[in-house]
């Protein structure tokens, strides 16, 4: 038997699901992550469970229980409000596709303002344009490991793409996300109203894992 999603509804907080397993059908599961493409992933998690199972479909409150409470730290990740600052480790131009995909699709920030810090070793023009039509400004950072590019590296290929207007370089990474959640600096420097704002810090695992850290410790002062 063919297994998949069968619906999907995004939701609050995350999406609503019918999923078809291997052995029987899973209707109105909640998973608290968003995009198409966390959706694919629960079909073939559920799938893998049913395999190793006894042939009998599983308990449907048990898989709506088990899939309320995934989380996925730095993946479409809200890590603060007001303003609203999401992390997500995009680091190739399909990552960096799929979370575009699913911001429009489960969110509706205007303005959406990137903090981006890349690896040297990695498709950095790919994942640049993979985000351009939906950032309204982007900052250019870096992190702290020896294979990162620098701020100045990513805001030079970032120019060529977004053009000058939309690019600032902001090497420190702390920095560039107070800059970028500041609303007086993301509203009048950047050229619109931030209430409906929202910050994406991305481009690489460990620019997410830094951010991260930095934003939890930050948040329990």
């Amino acid at each position: 038997m063919e297994f998949g999603v069968i619906s999907r509804v995004p939701a609050i907080g995350g999406q609503m699901l019918s999923l078809q397993g291997l052995r029987g059908r899973y209707d109105d599961v909640f998973l608290p992550l968003y995009g198409a493409h966390r959706a694919q992933n629960a079909a073939v998690a559920l799938a893998a469970v049913e395999a190793f199972g006894n042939g009998e479909p599983l308990d449907a409150e048990i898989v709506r229980a088990a899939f309320a409470e995934v989380t996925s730290p730095g993946r479409l990740e809200i890590i603060r409000r007001s303003p609203t600052i999401v992390l997500d480790a995009a680091h190739n131009p399909h990552g960096a596709e799929a979370t575009a995909e699913a911001l429009e699709d489960s969110f509706s920030f205007s303005p959406l303002i990137g903090v981006m810090g890349v690896m040297g070793d990695k498709d950095a023009d790919g994942v640049l344009a993979a985000f351009e039509p939906h950032f309204h400004h982007l900052i250019c950072t870096q992190n702290s490991t020896s294979r990162s590019m620098s701020a100045a590296d990513t805001g030079a290929a970032a120019i060529e793409i977004y053009g000058e207007d939309r690019v600032t370089v902001v090497p420190d990474l702390a920095e560039a996300i107070d800059r970028a959640a500041t609303p007086a600096e993301a509203g009048e420097a950047f050229g619109d109203a931030f209430g409906a704002g929202a910050v994406l810090v991305t481009g690489s695992v460990v620019t997410v894992g830094e951010a991260r850290s930095m934003l939890v410790r930050k948040g329990r002062r």
